[in-house]
């Protein structure tokens, strides 16, 4: 997976957040925009191209105060 289409996803506005995704981030007490910067700033440390029904990763990055999301 490429951060650069994640990125370029992100900056564009062409994101969609599940329901399931908005319960996640509320229960982790974490704002969409701290997300964003940290996906903006972080890198992909795992990625499963055969996840379904997408291929998805996992990306570490800091918030705004440089704590790991």
């Amino acid at each position: 997976m490429d951060i650069q289409a994640i990125i370029d996803a992100i900056r564009y506005n062409r994101v969609r957040i599940t329901d399931h995704a908005d319960e996640e981030a509320l229960a982790n007490r974490l704002y969409f925009d701290e997300i964003f910067y940290s996906v903006l700033h972080g890198e992909i440390i795992e990625d499963y191209p055969s996840d379904k029904p997408y291929p998805s990763c996992l990306i570490y990055g800091d918030s705004f105060v440089g704590e790991p999301i």
